[in-house]
Formats: structure tokens, C-alpha cells, sequence
């Protein structure tokens, strides 16, 4: 049956539908667990006191979370000279073992922040002065 030219193959369109069907889904199952959640929590408490240890770990992680590692302060003598110069600083202190990688990472985007603040500020103060000089005249 070839196609008729100007008649719609789906005359109804597409069928509606409402919103988005995995968010309808999500919606409903969190609705089921919110209304059983005392029953639920009761229950991995009871296998965690019974000695489950899948639950026991589930509780122990919700009471105390995990530690995430943290840096400590990065001690490091900077120049105090150009930001190349600096830069320079923290590539020969990563060199010689004085910092780790991710440390000497974090300095120099430190450093590239630093670098861009400066750059905008050199900028904003060459665009006042054009437009100073541009209405002076």
C-alpha cells in the first residue's frame, strides 16, 4: 500500500503522553519507600543486630561517613617576582621532590587564577584609559 500523497499516515499523531515516564516510575517508588520507611529501617536494623554484615556496613556508613582524604597546607617559597617566575618556583619543587603532583597542579592553577585576575585587570584599566582619552577628544 504506497504512501497517498497530502494524507497523513497517522491521521491521530503521535499519542500524548504525561511528562516523562522514568521520572513517573522514580516518583512512585520513592512514594513506596517513603511510606514503608519505618518498616524498612526496623528491619535493616534488626539483620544488622543479628549480625548481617551487608547491613551492619550500610548502617555504620549512614551514622559515620566515610573519611574523604584531604590536603593539608602546601608549604612552598614563591619569588614573589612574576608569575612565570613562579611558576618556575613550583615546576623546580616538583622537580626536586619538595611537592607532589597534585600538589604542584593545585599551586599553579592557583598561580593561572592569579594570572587571569591580573589580565583582567590590566584590561579593564587600558579600556578606561581609551575611553578617557577617546572622550577627551
Amino acid at each position: 500500500m504506497p504512501f497517498e500523497k497530502g494524507k497523513s499516515g497517522n491521521p491521530k499523531g503521535r499519542p500524548k503522553v504525561r511528562g516523562d515516564r522514568r521520572t513517573d516510575r522514580r516518583d512512585d517508588l520513592r512514594a513506596l519507600f517513603v511510606a514503608k520507611a519505618p518498616e524498612l529501617v526496623q528491619k535493616v536494623l534488626e539483620l544488622a543486630l543479628a549480625g548481617d554484615t551487608t547491613m551492619l556496613r550500610l548502617c555504620v556508613d549512614k551514622i559515620v561517613p566515610s573519611l574523604r582524604p584531604t590536603d593539608g597546607p602546601i608549604t612552598i617559597a614563591l619569588p614573589g617576582g612574576t608569575l612565570a617566575e613562579n611558576g618556575q618556583a613550583v615546576v623546580d619543587a616538583l622537580a626536586t621532590g619538595k611537592l607532589t603532583t597534585d600538589q604542584a597542579n593545585a599551586v599553579m592553577g592557583v598561580i593561572q587564577g592569579q594570572a587571569k585576575i591580573v589580565e583582567t585587570d590590566d584590561l579593564a584599566r587600558r579600556v578606561a584609559a581609551l575611553e578617557k582619552e577617546h572622550g577627551a577628544s
